[in-house]
């Protein structure tokens, strides 16, 4: 609202302030009169009078201004917040203002409202540091916090301040918090949408009682969503709601509390209506932080906190740490220290996962080459261990090179070590990034450098980037982020399946600088043992021209089968009762009996992790055929049954190779089939692989076969 023009003429409205209850020790504060006139135009004015004393203020108009409501706060609010505050106010009528100039009667201002209006605009402190999971700090990135409201499963966010993280991920947001709004003025200012996070929960307690259904809920907050269950009441609209409704919610909340089912949990989240709600008296705000990068690529999102992460009532000040994901940037930094610094290497990590939980290399017992990122108790129903490695796979170090200027890869597939295959070494670029120099350079800077493998000197090599910083040599106070410590990214399809010994050898550039010259094997830091790293690969073929190709078992375009053999699925033979079931054809359950299912989950080089068979029917229905109580599985043609990777060890399938192969699943026919109805028995398989990185498992493949149970006769033929 934009004040009037206050010329030195015109009409003057007289507001004595009396402060005289306030004892005058009390903690100063300047006051604001506003006073409001119905066309939405205003006047204000500081009120300069201290704890105990009296004061007068004069509020000038250009004509007379009609009725006005004159109100009282801080003087830190603006007018705006001001006319929106549950806050000390009188009306003034028209008729008084026949002469220019017009006194009210002193306003009393009690201790309520002096100590409430000291508390009422606060400023916050947030600082904190953004970290990745290994300590490192976050540099150059966004923070942004955000005050949050919920009501039912409708969420609300406010941004509350942003700033950027230094060199060493370091933070610190300032912002102003007011509370004590009328509802109306809440609600103006709110933006609301549909939070998945909180409707699967509020469905999970609902589920509960299936008595209980919900109206069509829209994407604003609205009453309507309980149509159904206040339908008696009469106060459910499927208008979105407002603060004309704010009046109600107490009430309707009690009704709702005696008709849901307790849910202390959902109280713990403080979801209406199992908690009480008036946001607008929140005088501690409510803080979620969600942060970005400009690094690889712009804007990705690092931090995205959901709603039960929420800090409630936030002391002030609040420290954080935030630990970014696997997206951001980070900034180098000694993790384990004292960081090893010399003519050696300390090979740290593999896709991702310390070298020491991959079998073979220092501290993990195992089969060579094998990834162990958690141990499987042998018949467990695990299946995530004992993992090769697919596609493009990276290497990395934990020390800095001196006397490296460059390095080669070297591989002894059994004969001794020696170059790699080519195409073996992949090139690659790292990333830096410099802070701000301001004035002349306000923002972060970002670049990239390639790291190509070239051939110098007859061998395979690439520049460390120790010996780059120390002859080309980053901007100032710049440093890497992005593949910092990246070794070699490995292509391992140009390897045969199998295991594999590596090392990294050591060159210094000589005299001339085009010729390499004093090559090391370089020992493992802190110890004389040349470095020796074990990798095992398992690429497949997609499409694999060794799959069948029979009609009983298509596969590529037009299915949902892949032809690929690792792993193949099949679903060799259905029988009903011993009478085999062709796809597509109906049985009659009315006799009972039983399901016997002939199938094929194989992976020829040993890394089955898992297979499942389900059949699924109706609307979203299905049923676990492998975990029925009367389920079997027996071995036509395998090694061992599992059906997970931990059971067949437990089995007896000798670490760390399990192939599966032919089986026969029987079940009760009224356990498999529970209605009359048609059902897709679903079969997958998975292999234990671990593709470019990807800790999935990327290597699967799906066999479907469907058939009628009770819904017609069997045809004729």
């Amino acid at each position: 609202m934009a004040p009037r023009r206050r010329p030195d003429s015109g009409y003057v409205l007289e507001v004595p302030i009396d402060l005289s209850t306030i004892e005058r020790d009390a903690e100063g504060q300047e006051l604001k009169v506003l006073a409001l006139r119905s066309d939405g135009t205003s006047a204000s004015e500081i009120a300069e009078v201290a704890p105990g004393g009296t004061g007068l203020v004069r509020l000038r108009f250009d004509e007379a201004p009609g009725s006005v409501r004159v109100l009282v706060g801080p003087a830190r609010a603006t007018d705006e917040e001001l006319a929106a505050a549950n806050t000390l106010g009188i009306d003034v009528p028209g008729r008084l203002f026949e002469k220019r100039e017009t006194r009210i009667a002193p306003i009393l201002i009690r201790p309520y409202w002096w100590y409430w209006w000291l508390r009422w605009c606060r400023e916050f402190v947030i600082r904190g540091r953004v970290v990745c999971e290994n300590g490192c700090p976050v540099p150059g990135a966004e923070v942004c916090a955000y005050d949050v409201d919920w009501w039912w499963w409708w969420l609300s966010t406010q941004q509350v301040g942003c700033d950027t993280t230094d060199a060493n991920g370091v933070f610190e947001i300032r912002f102003r918090w007011c509370c004590g709004w009328w509802p109306w003025w809440w609600w103006k200012n709110r933006l609301w949408q549909v939070d998945a996070g909180l409707a699967d929960r509020i469905r999970g307690v609902l589920e509960r009682d299936p008595q209980l259904q919900l109206a069509r809920a829209g994407a604003q907050p609205s009453l309507g969503v309980f149509g159904n269950i206040l339908a008696s009441e009469g106060v459910a609209s499927a208008r979105p709601l407002t603060s004309q409704d704010a009046t109600k919610l107490e009430s309707i909340r009690s009704t709702l509390l005696q008709r849901l089912p307790a849910a202390p949990e959902l109280a713990a989240l403080r979801i209406w209506p199992w908690w009480p709600w008036q946001p607008w008296w929140d005088c501690t705000p409510d803080i979620i932080f969600r942060v970005t990068q400009d690094c690889d690529r712009p804007g990705t999102v690092i931090v995205d906190e959901p709603v039960w992460q929420t800090r409630w009532d936030i002391p002030n000040p609040l420290d954080v740490v935030l630990v970014a994901n696997d997206q951001a940037c980070c900034a180098p930094c000694c993790t384990d220290p004292p960081c090893h610094e010399g003519e050696c290497i300390d090979l740290d990590r593999v896709c991702g996962t310390s070298i020491d939980q991959i079998g073979g290399n220092a501290g993990t017992p195992g089969p060579d080459g094998y990834l162990f990122p958690g141990a499987v108790v042998p018949g467990a129903a695990a299946y995530n261990a004992d993992r090769p490695f697919a596609g493009t796979v990276t290497v990395e170090k934990a020390n800095i090179f001196t006397g490296v200027d460059y390095y080669e890869i070297e591989v002894d597939s059994g004969g001794g070590f020696g170059p790699l295959p080519a195409g073996a070494a992949m090139n690659f670029s790292r990333h830096w990034m410099q802070p701000p120099h301001p004035p002349a350079q306000p923002a972060w800077q970002h670049g990239d450098v390639g790291f190509a493998f070239t051939t110098i000197s007859g061998h395979l090599v690439a520049e460390s980037r120790e010996h780059y910083e120390a002859t080309t040599g980053l901007p100032v106070d710049a440093f890497w982020t992005t593949n910092a410590d990246l070794v070699v990214p490995l292509d391992s399809t140009r390897f045969a399946d199998g295991t594999y010994h590596f090392r990294v050898v050591g060159w210094t550039v000589g005299g001339g600088g085009g010729t390499l010259t004093d090559p090391k094997v370089l020992p493992v830091c802190g110890t004389e043992l040349d470095n020796d790293w074990v990798l095992t690969f398992d690429n497949r073929l997609n499409p694999d021209p060794s799959h069948p190709t029979s009609p009983a078992h298509p596969c590529g375009s037009g299915t949902v089968h892949l032809c690929v053999t690792e792993p193949d699925t099949d679903i060799i033979t259905v029988r009903v009762n011993g009478v085999a079931v062709e796809p597509c054809s109906t049985v009659d359950p009315r006799d009972g009996g039983t399901l016997e299912v002939d199938f094929l989950a194989h992976d020829p080089d040993g890394h089955l992790a898992v297979y499942s068979m389900v059949a699924t029917y109706a609307e979203n229905l299905a049923v676990n055929l492998l975990d029925r109580p009367s389920s079997t599985l027996s071995v036509l043609a395998a090694d061992y049954v599992g059906p997970t990777y931990g059971e067949a060890l437990g089995q007896g399938a000798p670490q760390p190779t399990w192939r599966g192969g032919r089986f026969r699943l029987t079940v009760d026919l009224a356990e498999a089939f529970p209605e009359p109805c048609c059902y897709q028995l679903e079969l997958r398989a998975y292999k234990r692989t671990v593709d470019g990185c990807y800790l999935g498992f990327a290597h699967n493949n799906l066999t479907e076969y469907t058939i009628g149970v009770g819904v017609c006769e069997p045809r004729e033929p």
